[in-house]
């Protein structure tokens, strides 16, 4: 079956001396990869550059089930970035998301909105001058609508009515995705203090995340908390290995 779509590059990997395994997150076919040769001239169709992580293509293919490495007929930019690669807390930034994306979605079937809001953001992160600080934390707490443990708002509690989670003593239940008035019998849940970071950062959008004044060590808090929240919800997912520089930045 002929496909062209819209595509996320996820991960890139050289595979001998003429080739490389490309994985895309595609509009219409969900997550897929590819065996891509290396061009021979300058004219081939299929520019390295093209692959790098992240960049948005459109690609065509033609889709055999049960083929473990597709082949790409044709890939083309479809929306360059103009500051990404080369502003380096951007580009530092994306191969996060970039390397989070490629462990996130290693199954993920069609998800034509969850593809959108994956495009939308990178766009968003390029067009941006300032204010992105917090990018990575909305982005990876927003996304986890789309992969089905986004936090719940009501508040459990032994007899409570169910509420926002304003107090200062509730704790936030990371297997179940929900505040509580009692810490869980289990030890997968934060202490009130790292709590309130979680409703913070559920308060937080694209537009309104530089009015929230955090520090360096408050955003890689958030960010642990956050892997920690992933990791127990998609099974093996791993260290990340650009984390260590993402903590650097902003200090």
């Amino acid at each position: 079956m002929l496909i062209k779509t819209e595509a996320i590059v996820l991960h890139t990997l050289k595979y001998g001396e003429t080739r490389i395994i490309v994985d895309l997150f595609t509009r219409s076919a969900g997550r897929v990869s590819f065996i891509v040769p290396l061009p021979k001239t300058p004219k081939s169709k299929l520019k390295k550059q093209y692959f790098q992580p992240m960049t948005l293509l459109e690609v065509e293919f033609d889709f055999r089930q049960r083929v473990q490495l597709q082949q790409l007929k044709d890939a083309r930019l479809l929306t360059p970035y103009t500051s990404i690669p080369f502003v380096p807390e951007k580009l530092a930034i994306s191969l996060f998301v970039a390397e989070f994306l490629y462990h996130a979605l290693r199954s993920e079937q069609q998800n034509e909105p969850l593809f959108a809001y994956i495009s939308d953001s990178m766009q968003w992160l390029d067009i941006s001058q300032s204010g992105y600080a917090n990018f990575h934390l909305t982005f990876l707490m927003r996304l986890s609508r789309f992969l089905g443990f986004y936090p719940n708002l009501a508040v459990r509690g032994e007899g409570s009515a169910l509420g926002a989670p304003s107090d200062a003593d509730l704790f936030f239940d990371l297997r179940e995705g929900r505040f509580c008035t009692a810490a869980p019998l289990h030890r997968d849940f934060l202490q009130p203090a790292d709590a309130r970071r979680i409703h913070t950062l559920m308060r937080m959008d694209f537009l309104s995340m530089h009015l929230f004044q955090l520090s360096r060590h408050d955003r890689n808090r958030i960010t642990e908390v956050l892997l920690h929240y992933y990791r127990l919800h998609i099974p093996q997912f791993p260290e990340l290995k650009s984390l260590s520089v993402l903590q650097e930045l902003w200090a």
